[in-house]
């Protein structure tokens, strides 16, 4: 398995790595794809691995539980997947405001003054979830997290890990008020969700420009901490620039802060002393010895993602490869599956060719042994490549050229259902 929880000893920078914070920090999965041999002189630019537990910041269905921590070690790329990203102020939403001032520190506010204008556009949200128990029960999880309102007739942007698999999602906004939300679209690899309410005239907030941000902007970070706390505040600066994580597998370009981020805000805002909306808050690191580690989705990228939501319900143009597939990493999984290694096996190979039992362990140029390198790997290419995937079937190896698709889901636009049966 890719994907570690750390005990506190390994929550630490190395000293190299905080000497060159001018390059981004790469943390990554062990067993993260290889390039092949043509590209090691590209390695040079890395920067040493950083081994820290980032602890995803909603408070999980059900228990109230933190979040899943991540964490990485390992090889470095060369070459890290493209992220989405824009590199001009966001100004395509429907009703959206936007700011076309250039950002700064000193933006003539006070905290009270960017609190007071920025807090009504900050929503908390709590979710449900019909989760199966055991001999045939059902039982409704519950959870919590944070919004921002990016429009009056009420779009507001999340995490998509606060909403995924919730079959309820409650928005309560800073008038008590309390509505059922939709949800629009979600978007796991960028971990942005776009769920509306019906209602109009609402306190939106301000767009502003996250490629204009300077290390050393106080900013304010807004949300729901502890699912319980709508509506606190807590300040800071923008700690570094262009972070490079992994974060479930997915590779992240985040912002990095020391404000105070908790359980619950996931999803809330961060804002610069404008009162402009410059990230969406989605991580923290987490361990005793750590303390002022916050990440968060520039507002660029999270703009660009949330429109796509938006206009299609999905993120287009991103590859699939068109199967369905299973990750064995344990040994209980081993043996109810009757086979002798650990991977990916293919269950569902469509149209692929690729055969029920295959297990992948190569992609194109790259070696894979979990779906977290699997995810890696396939970000580099695009629809309509033409990709050589290496199994193991029956004991031998075999090749089989796949032509890569766009990832669509079936079912793009879901209607919350009123009741929980």
């Amino acid at each position: 398995m890719a994907e570690y929880q750390f005990n506190n000893s390994e929550n630490s920078y190395s000293q190299e790595a905080e000497r060159n914070t001018s390059e981004p920090v790469v943390l990554h999965f062990e067993g993260e794809p290889k390039p092949v041999e043509k590209d090691k002189k590209k390695s040079k630019k890395v920067v040493k691995n950083l081994a820290i537990g980032l602890l995803i910041v909603g408070l999980s269905a059900g228990s109230g539980a933190l979040g899943a921590m991540l964490a990485g070690g390992g090889e470095t790329a060369t070459e890290a997947p493209a992220q989405t990203t824009v590199s001009t102020p966001v100004v395509t939403m429907p009703g959206a405001q936007t700011a076309n001032t250039a950002l700064s520190s000193d933006g003539g506010m006070t905290y009270a003054q960017v609190a007071a204008k920025v807090k009504p556009s900050v929503v908390e949200i709590t979710t449900e979830q019909t989760v199966n128990g055991s001999y045939f029960s059902q039982y409704v999880q519950s959870g919590a997290g944070s919004g921002v309102l990016i429009t009056a007739d009420g779009y507001i942007i999340t995490n998509n890990h606060v909403i995924e698999g919730a079959t309820r999602i409650t928005v309560r906004l800073t008038s008590g008020d309390e509505y059922e939300a939709k949800l629009i679209g979600a978007d796991s690899q960028e971990d942005i969700a776009v769920i509306k309410i019906e209602e109009t005239d609402l306190p939106c907030a301000t767009l502003g420009d996250s490629t204009k941000l300077a290390v050393g902007d106080e900013v304010l970070a807004v949300g729901n901490p502890l699912g319980s706390l709508g509506g606190s505040v807590t300040n800071g600066i923008i700690s570094a620039l262009d972070r490079e994580i992994i974060v479930s597998g997915q590779s992240m370009t985040l912002l990095q802060t020391n404000a105070a981020i908790n359980p619950g805000n996931s999803g809330g805002g961060l804002f610069n002393m404008r009162g402009e909306l410059i990230a969406i808050v989605n991580a923290k690191a987490a361990g005793s010895d750590i303390e002022g580690l916050g990440f968060a989705i520039p507002i660029n990228t999270a703009y660009t993602i949330a429109t796509e939501l938006m206009t299609n319900g999905y993120v287009s143009g991103r590859p699939a490869i068109g199967i369905s597939y299973i990750e064995i990493d344990d040994y209980m999984d081993l043996m109810r599956y009757r086979v002798n290694s650990y991977g990916i096996y293919v269950y569902d190979g469509g149209e692929t060719g690729l055969q029920n039992g295959d297990r992948i362990v190569r992609f194109g140029d790259y070696e894979v042994s979990n779906s977290a390198t699997l995810k890696s790997a396939l970000q580099s290419y695009k629809v309509g490549d033409k990709v050589t995937i290496t199994v193991i079937r029956s004991g031998k190896y075999a090749e089989i050229d796949v032509t890569l698709i766009e990832d669509k889901p079936a079912e793009t636009k879901i209607e919350l259902s009123t009741e929980i049966q």
